[in-house]
This record gives C-alpha cells, structure tokens and sequence, in this order.
C-alpha cells in the first residue's frame, strides 16, 4: 500500500469515528453502528470491529459515569450483562471461520433491521414478572450478533428501553450494556489473534481522539438541534448503508 493509500485510509477513519462520536452526542448511541457500518465499507468487519474497540470503550466508559444509578443498575441487569458475554464468546469460539466469509451481509442485515425499528418507533414493555428469563435471552442473542458483526444494539436497545427507565437511567443503561460488549469483544478479538497486532492497537487508540471530539460537539448541539428529526435521517442512513452492505456481502 503507498503513503497516499494509507493517508487517505487513515482520514476516512478518522472522519468516519468523528461522524460516530457526534452521532452518539446528540442521540446517545450509535457510535459502533455507524463505525462498523462506514469502515465495512472499506474493510472487512473483524477488523472495522477492532478499531473499534478503544473509541467505543473510552466514550461508553464516560456515559457510563453519567448519572448517580449504576449500582442500582448494574444489579438490576447483570444477567443480561453477563448472557452478552456468555453470547459473544460461545459465537465466537463456535462459528467457523469459513462462516465469517458471511460476515458483511450479517452487519447489513443487523444495520437494517436496527434501522427499520427506529423508523417504525417500535415500542416494547418488558412486564417486570418477564426480566428474570427476557433479559438473559437478549443478552446471548446481542452477544451473539456482536461476535460476527461488532455491532451490540440488537436486541439490547429495545430490550432496555422496554423497561420503562427514565431518561437519565436510559442513557446511563445504554452506557453500561455497550460497556460490557466492547470488553466482551475485545477479549474475544485479543484471543482470535485480531487485536495483537500493534497497528491495529494504534489506530484504535488514534481514533479515540475524533471519536470524543464528535461526541462533545454533539452533546453540545443536543439542544439546539430537534433529535427526533436527527433520529429520522440517523435511521435512513443506516437503512440504505445496511442494504449496500447486505447486498455486497450476498454476491
């Protein structure tokens, strides 16, 4: 690869984790959707997914300490928190190799049907009596997708904003899940091989950088700005950039 080459790469990962962090300021999530979804492009998912890995920790890790609820909340989903784990590493350690090959038109498929519930505004309520055997099933199966498309927001998100939270606990919640799956799938990464190598290492680290400024210029645009209108296009994006992927991954 020459200079040239590897310069415009490394902008085109720097623009896309600035795009990602804004994203996850103003809505408070989205940042490895959009990630995996844009480098997908150019790469394949394992390794959008390892870059990925120190930006989304670092932003996740910050909107975990976000509000005053995380013991209240880490007891209250822990089985979900520990099925993610269980979920991603069985996935991992099971699903052949050969079967990665597949992996482009998985994160398509996952973009879009995350698009299409945004779109649709699907509203779940997870009755209390139901979190004892719902909440462990999300967590594999969001444990699960996040092993072969590095994307952790089906079923989670539905699932946690079903539980009827308040917004500050929302995000809070949303922070603590998509802690949980990075470190489930950066270990997962660590033990395939995918994040020993020292320029995967460092251009996770480098991406940390636009990935934080995107995301406190978009807190700060949060309230000047209509989210909902911005969750509309958000979710329209993701729906033609998951059927570019699903179908490129088809064929």
């Amino acid at each position: 690869m020459t200079s040239s080459m590897i310069g415009i790469e490394a902008a085109f990962i720097g623009l896309t984790f600035l795009l990602a962090g804004f994203v996850k300021g103003v809505v408070g999530l989205g940042l490895p959707t959009v990630a995996v979804g844009l480098l997908g492009l150019v790469m394949p998912p394992a390794q959008a997914a390892a870059l990925l890995v120190a930006p989304s920790m670092v932003t996740n890790v910050v909107q975990l300490f976000s509000g005053p609820r995380f013991g209240q909340l880490l007891r209250r989903l822990w089985p979900m928190l520990a099925a993610i784990c269980a979920g991603t590493w069985l996935c991992a350690a099971l699903v052949p190799a050969r079967m990665m090959v597949h992996a482009t038109a998985a994160l398509g498929v996952a973009l879009v049907l995350y698009a299409v519930v945004g779109l649709a505004a699907v509203k779940m309520t997870v009755p209390p009596a139901a979190e004892r055997w719902l909440g462990p099933l999300a967590g594999f199966v969001t444990g699960a997708i996040t092993a072969v498309t590095g994307v952790f927001v089906i079923p989670a998100v539905p699932y946690l904003q079903g539980l009827g939270l308040d917004k500050e606990s929302m995000v809070q919640a949303l922070g603590l899940s998509f802690t949980v799956s990075t470190i489930a799938l950066a270990i997962s990464l660590a033990m395939g091989g995918a994040l020993l190598h020292m320029p995967v290492l460092g251009a996770s680290v480098l991406a940390l950088a636009p990935a934080l400024g995107g995301m406190f210029i978009g807190q700060w645009l949060r309230h000047r700005i209509s989210v909902e209108r911005f969750r509309r296009l958000f979710f329209c994006g993701l729906l033609v950039l998951g059927g570019e992927l699903a179908l490129r991954g088809a064929f």
